[in-house]
């Protein structure tokens, strides 16, 4: 049989996780895992480029992301499932290809100016948060992943991973394949306020509510800001519930809702709360898996471990042909 091809990706545990992560993420890793060879790791020091002030919260949130990551259907069986700083090469690693990295090609990095005005009240004016592409370069060629899978909004990441990957094969001797970014379709779905979901925002729903804090949050969200009274037409297309109810309700009752808002037959109200119950339902899943690992800490403790393990065989590997390569 063909090998399949390496793909690895990562997130930073700087919080519990939402539908934001779940659609735009997770959801694809999990189908990733029938057809590639898949590598996904906590990046818990990539955390620390921002919160490095206040570290304190980071573990429990690698825990705590493990364990979403666990409930919505990754599992050791087909992926590699570690936590970034458990692989001391990767920080061997990435002090190398400093050595090598222009620092023009961090500057004109497009997200770094805007994760400077974006994070204002942080001081990011450090060596680490300048350099986390270099890490993340690291991360990424260590394992020799052959794809990342990303949004749009994250390609040119990985075209600063294809050319440091690039120099230290030209400076030396090839041993990095050059990682393609596997475009990723994700669902636009936004917060409760109908600004980006994000948890610093406060506008989230997150894999770990109850049934009940759904339907409390569902109740907050805006809907059509144009729609004043119950009697008043509304159009769906600018609804943010109505953008839910694509993804969570039936097609047959997502064409009856459209026609009746619009004919304003039925109120916001009970909109919100048919997307609820929906929404609820479509998450039981998730939260009857993430109850059972909640209730099994060693077992959470066994993977991560384990999962370390195999990531540390692959790194250990690739540190013996890159110090090989530039002789030390």
């Amino acid at each position: 049989m063909k090998p399949k091809k390496r793909v690895l990706s990562g997130m930073r545990p700087t919080g519990p996780l939402h539908l934001g992560n779940l659609l735009g993420a997770l959801s694809n890793w999990v189908r990733m895992q029938e057809e590639y060879d898949c590598f996904f790791f906590i990046a818990d020091w990539h955390a620390l480029t921002s919160d490095y002030e206040k570290p304190d919260s980071i573990k429990g949130y690698i825990r705590e992301m493990m364990i979403d990551w666990l409930s919505v259907g990754l599992t050791p069986e087909k992926s590699t499932l570690f936590v970034q700083s458990d692989i001391k090469e990767t920080a061997e690693l990435s002090l190398l290809l400093s050595m090598i990295t222009p620092v023009p090609w961090l500057e004109r990095n497009p997200t770094y100016k805007d994760q400077i005005a974006q994070l204002a009240n942080k001081d990011l004016s450090t060596f680490g948060f300048l350099g986390y592409p270099v890490l993340q370069a690291a991360d990424i060629i260590m394992y020799k992943a052959n794809g990342v899978p990303v949004g749009v909004d994250q390609v040119p990441h990985v075209e600063i991973t294809r050319e440091i990957a690039r120099r230290f094969n030209y400076l030396y001797t090839n041993v990095f394949p050059e990682p393609d970014a596997i475009l990723t379709e994700t669902p636009k779905i936004l917060g409760l306020d109908r600004r980006k979901m994000s948890k610093s925002y406060n506008n989230a729903i997150y894999l770990s509510d109850s049934p009940d804090a759904i339907s409390e949050k569902v109740g907050q969200m805006i809907t059509d800001p144009q729609r004043a009274r119950r009697s008043d037409p509304g159009d769906p297309d600018v609804c943010n519930v109505f953008s839910f109810h694509k993804l969570y309700t039936d097609p047959q009752t997502v064409t009856e809702i459209d026609a009746q808002c619009r004919s304003a037959e039925i109120g916001c109200v009970e909109c919100k709360k048919i997307m609820a119950r929906n929404l609820v339902e479509a998450l039981a899943p998730i939260r009857e898996k993430r109850a059972f690992y909640v209730d099994r800490p060693d077992l959470v403790e066994q993977i991560i471990s384990e999962g370390g393990h195999r990531a540390r065989q692959v790194a250990e590997l690739t540190m013996k042909e890159v110090r090989a390569a530039i002789k030390i």
